[in-house]
């Protein structure tokens, strides 16, 4: 218990004298805030979810404000954070709140960590900081920190592992301040303690198990990770007469509600060529007015997958009847949410100028 004191006093030294980082959101009680900011940094560094925080308490000011939003400005201005399921989780969060809360966000935690898209991180982080509600954060920084601080050479993502980073971290928590141990800890591992940590200038380094055994380098431990599922996207960028043909993704898989080009979906790379390329037009009854263009697709990891693939830009003779009723022109099409995954390639090319 002495070595778990003598850390939260270091910390919170740390945090008093020495913590430096600023954000909008941090320090305030407003949990609509708080929970917003919690769910964009998931999956988020906060170098790109900042600016994208600050247009949305600019846009709705409010959780009811959000709430009573439409979904596809929702989506819109969400566009480009990737990872969709957290802005669905989002809006049905807020609406919740708004129908069964009368638009206040709840205090307690189990209340919290029932609404959907929140698990205990952002439970812990929404009631620490807002209500004082005495539960520890626990996240990537938090497990880093500890872990090298007490030797721990379990790994953090095996089940033995989360269930005793959760109960040491619950342990170390300031009951009395917790939302201030929170930050200092999150900030810590975030400024400090960082995957290439800064061991010079550590007030806890004469007492980090780690670094005394030489360590850091190897802290925390993680299981092997499975293999990726990887898939293969050409989107034909099909065009005619200054409009282009898009759809939106209905099925319950990756950036559903989103919009996409036409999408031929392959298990193996399909090498295009200018041969295949008019081969599959035909099969399609398309007849191409020039040369198509053919790009690969930078690759995008997402968590359980990679996404591989090409664009194919496609200008028609005439409009095939199967296609009828998707065709629309630059500044609809401005107005469509697309996944990150196309928008790094039309922000990137001359491309985005023919067809967005």
């Amino acid at each position: 218990m002495r070595q778990k004191k003598l850390f939260r006093e270091l910390l919170l030294k740390w945090h008093a004298e020495e913590n430096k980082r600023t954000m909008p959101w941090k320090g305030v009680k407003d949990a609509y805030k708080v929970w917003l900011s919690e769910i964009i940094l998931q999956q988020t560094r906060v170098e790109q979810g900042w600016d994208y925080y600050e247009k949305f308490i600019q846009q709705y000011p409010t959780i009811v404000q959000l709430a009573n939003a439409e979904d596809e400005d929702v989506f819109k201005l969400w566009e480009g954070l990737g990872y969709y399921t957290r802005c669905r989780n989002l809006l049905h969060t807020a609406r919740v709140v708004r129908d069964k809360h009368k638009g206040c966000f709840p205090s307690d935690y189990n209340t919290v960590l029932n609404l959907k898209g929140i698990g205990s991180y952002t439970a812990a982080a929404i009631t620490s900081f807002c209500f004082s509600q005495p539960y520890a954060v626990v996240d990537g920084n938090v497990l880093r920190v500890l872990s090298r601080f007490f030797g721990i050479e379990t790994p953090v993502d095996a089940t033995a592992g989360k269930k005793l980073f959760a109960r040491l971290a619950q342990e170390c928590l300031d009951t009395a301040n917790p939302g201030e141990y929170n930050q200092s800890i999150m900030d810590f591992g975030a400024t400090v303690c960082k995957p290439l940590p800064l061991c010079r200038q550590c007030l806890l380094q004469k007492n980090c198990v780690a670094f005394g055994s030489s360590k850091v380098d190897i802290l925390p431990i993680k299981k092997k990770s499975a293999r990726k599922k990887e898939r293969w996207f050409s989107y034909f960028i099909l065009t005619h007469k200054n409009k282009t043909f898009v759809q939106q993704r209905t099925a319950k898989d990756i950036w559903q509600n989103l919009y996409e080009f036409y999408l031929e979906e392959t298990s193996a790379d399909p090498a295009w060529n200018k041969e295949t390329i008019k081969q599959w037009l035909a099969s399609k009854q398309l007849s191409l007015s020039g040369e198509a263009v053919i790009i690969p697709a930078k690759k995008q990891a997402l968590t359980h997958q990679v996404i591989n693939g090409y664009f194919i830009v496609a200008e028609l003779k005439k409009l095939p009847p199967a296609f009828a009723g998707n065709w629309l022109s630059s500044n609809q099409i401005k107005s469509k949410a697309f996944p990150q995954f196309i928008h790094q390639f039309t922000e990137k090319t001359s491309l985005q100028l023919r067809v967005l």
